[in-house]
């Protein structure tokens, strides 16, 4: 028998979540996730996937995948410590390396998995962690594995930032003091303040952290926020995921030598998980490659996604203040969000309704992720549809 107090409190709490327009439906997708996607047998232009550069389809992804799983079999057969270290980890990792700048690189089985592992290895009850207020879910997680005491400063602002860091310092409480942020936000698209941070980096010895998994394959004409500004030689840890632009699955940290070697040693889903399969492996290596050799996906990603940004902001959506290719259209209330999405979907485009507890209460969105693989016409017939449901519900 199971216990009934389980069941009364999941049926009224998912009830709750509906009657407030809280509850997320799950779209199955039938076949890739490219620029066209087929949900229930229909034709939708998909702007919700973070398939940048539109790797996840690419042919050249596609046969080394192939390739991998003929020669080494569909998984690594272990975690990495004991002997599911492939040839083809080192080598994806070595690659990584010469991608983000650095000295050293590990690789994850996640995004998320990173910054549960590489801040949990370094920080501690005895530390601190100032904390951007709008770092994504996995930053917060892994701050508060670590125990290490979390204090958020307001999003962006470097007067806040400035201030917490020299309390923390003054204070003579902690033995280390790590400043974290996204290097882009993914709910808004702007940019980390990075030179400054790294600026109260400096100043106060703090250790930066920067979670760079929607600035990869964006910024830096590919290879990042920390490229973008320059300051590989500066950010001691440099995490980025394999799953959005590079459009595999993983994750990684960048840094020096010394700190790959701990996290190595110390990290706990690096210890206690198995790797990546050979496939995801040499696929990752292969997008790195492309990325290193031509800029030309990076390019026609921004042309389109400036293409839609200046398409909606004609029409008079409040688009935010994104600095990136991730365009939300805010809407604000959350049922006339998911009502708004509904009606796109209904008319051919597929864009996701973001709301609470994803952002603030009142700050229900719909965001667009334009890739380099969409088309004009795609994106024209989004504009059209864009601008027929908006005047029919009274957004614009």
């Amino acid at each position: 028998m199971t216990s009934k107090i389980l069941h009364s409190f999941l049926d009224e709490n998912i009830t709750e979540l509906k009657d407030r327009g809280l509850y997320n439906e799950i779209d199955p997708v039938e076949g890739a996730n490219g620029p066209i996607i087929n949900i229930d047998n229909k034709k939708l232009i998909n702007l919700s996937s973070n398939n940048y550069l539109g790797l996840v389809t690419d042919d050249r992804l596609k046969k080394v995948a192939k390739e991998a799983v003929d020669s080494y079999g569909v998984g690594a057969g272990a975690v990495r410590t004991i002997n599911g270290t492939l040839d083809l980890h080192i080598e994806l990792e070595e690659k990584l390396a010469d991608f983000k700048g650095t000295e050293a690189v590990i690789s994850y089985q996640s995004g998320f998995n990173c910054n549960m592992a590489a801040i949990s290895a370094v920080m501690d009850k005895n530390d601190a962690i100032l904390s951007d207020a709008l770092n994504h879910a996995s930053i917060i997680d892994g701050c508060r594995l670590s125990k290490a005491k979390i204090i958020p400063f307001e999003h962006s602002d470097m007067d806040d930032l400035r201030q917490k860091a020299k309390e923390a310092v003054d204070s003579g409480n902690y033995n280390k003091i790590m400043v974290i942020t996204d290097g882009v936000f993914s709910m808004d698209g702007d940019i980390a303040k990075l030179p400054e941070i790294v600026e109260i980096a400096e100043e106060f010895d703090l250790i930066s952290y920067v979670d760079d998994a929607h600035g990869s394959g964006v910024l830096g004409k590919g290879a990042g926020t920390v490229k973008h500004f320059g300051l590989q030689d500066k950010v001691d840890f440099q995490m980025g995921t394999l799953s959005k632009a590079i459009g595999v699955i993983g994750g990684y940290v960048a840094g020096k030598a010394n700190l790959i070697d701990w996290l190595k040693v110390r990290s706990r889903p690096f210890l206690f998980s198995t790797a990546v399969s050979p496939a995801d492996a040499a696929a990752s290596t292969k997008a790195i490659e492309l990325l290193l050799e031509s800029t030309e996906l990076n390019e026609r990603l921004w042309e389109n996604a400036n293409y839609l940004k200046s398409g909606l902001e004609k029409l008079g959506f409040d688009i935010g203040k994104s600095e990136t290719p991730i365009t939300p259209c805010i809407i604000g209330d959350e049922k006339e969000t998911q009502a708004f999405s509904k009606r796109l979907y209904e008319e051919g485009v597929y864009a996701k309704s973001i709301v609470f507890p994803t952002v603030p209460k009142g700050t229900g969105r719909v965001r667009n992720m334009p890739t380099a693989a969409h088309t004009k016409e795609m994106l024209d017939t989004t504009i059209s549809v864009y601008k027929k449901v908006g005047k029919e519900m009274g957004i614009i």
